[in-house]
């Protein structure tokens, strides 16, 4: 007796899944996670004194048949007002069934979206994290987008924004580097057949935005939260580096919104609570340490559109979701979903196993 395991490579993973199935996978990932916390496991991560990092990912969604890991490899350099990373590895995802427990696939690589193909890492499932809080924090007659960021999660971000609010007529977009914004403004205002402008400065992505999100891979604040208005809703998506800063290779954690944000934020939704504590966001954990805000206001995505939170309750609410880490359930529902499609397809290769009740059994 064998057992096969579909192999799924790097070029097998792609064009499979739409934002729009991956948006819906996730919040069922977050809202069963919520009702059975078990099969749920905040990220993990260890590092070498080189700063050689392995990040890991346990989780599953038991409604989709799926549960397993993910881990993704990568080395940091030093300094600098952005992270940038002098090695980065393909991740690998081992997929499970959550009702028997055999491997169904080993996955290599990234599992990009259909429409845009790979343009960074983990850009599918962080994009579709954000869409879940696009789908219930916006106003409902939001016009106009401003982007941080103008790169591979950028265009993710921007398109879970449009796949969930169709009202969305305009996009500002900054970076530092005016070609990139350009560049950016130039290609996806044809891809998404909408009108995106390059600015100048970040005060001209606050002003006059209903969705402010930021994309991009600073590790300090992009902005003033004095300048945010009534109304507009606010999307960060910068993860945590406190294992960084506890071993000495970065001096301060990171963070892409300041304190006065979190201060001024009428309603505040994080993906999971126990990740602030954990991992020590810079975005939450420091107005959390200095008073500003208190940890049991701050709402769950599992929680959005429950009883519990059903989302923004007025137009002149200030909301702000904080896209705290990557989870397991995100990554192996999405991966879950990448293997059906390929299986379908005919794409991969099987490996055989010999089934362990048929190897020879120590005495």
């Amino acid at each position: 007796m064998t057992r096969r395991v579909l192999l799924l490579r790097p070029h097998e993973l792609q064009g499979l899944v739409t934002m729009k199935e991956a948006i819906d996978i996730v919040e069922q990932g977050y809202r069963e996670a919520r009702s059975y916390p078990a099969i749920s496991a905040p990220r993990r991560r260890v590092h070498s004194l080189e700063g050689v990092r392995v990040s890991n990912f346990p989780g599953g969604i038991h409604g989709l048949g799926v549960i397993g890991t993910g881990e993704r490899p990568d080395k940091l350099n030093k300094g600098g007002e952005n992270q940038t990373k002098e090695f980065r590895g393909y991740p690998v995802h081992l997929v499970h069934d959550s009702y028997t427990g055999k491997l169904l696939s080993i996955m290599i690589g990234e599992v990009d979206e259909k429409t845009l193909g790979f343009t960074s890492v983990m850009a599918l499932r962080t994009a579709a994290t954000s869409g879940v809080g696009f789908r219930y924090l916006p106003r409902n007659d939001v016009k106009v987008a401003g982007l941080f960021g103008s790169a591979g999660q950028a265009a993710n971000q921007l398109l879970a924004l449009l796949t969930e609010r169709r009202s969305i007529a305009k996009v500002k977009v900054y970076s530092r580097n005016p070609d990139n914004r350009r560049n950016f403004a130039a290609k996806y205002s044809k891809q998404f057949n909408i009108e995106i402008v390059p600015v100048d400065t970040p005060e001209e992505v606050i002003k006059g935005s209903d969705v402010i999100h930021c994309a991009t891979n600073t590790s300090v604040p992009l902005f003033d939260g004095n300048l945010l208005q009534s109304g507009q809703h606010v999307t960060g998506i910068i993860g945590s580096n406190i294992q960084l800063v506890k071993s000495g290779y970065r001096s301060s954690r990171r963070r892409e919104i300041d304190n006065r944000t979190a201060e001024r934020a009428d309603l505040i939704v994080c993906n999971l609570r126990e990740t602030i504590l954990t991992e020590e966001p810079g975005d939450l954990y420091e107005p959390i340490e200095q008073g500003m805000v208190d940890i049991e206001d701050i709402l769950e995505l599992g929680e959005l559109g429950t009883d519990l939170c059903p989302g923004r309750i007025s137009d002149e609410q200030i909301t702000y979701h904080k896209n705290t880490n990557g989870n397991g359930v995100a990554d192996l529902g999405i991966a879950k979903r990448a293997y059906e499609l390929a299986k379908d397809d005919g794409r991969g290769v099987y490996l055989e196993f010999a089934e362990p009740e048929s190897l020879p059994q120590a005495i």
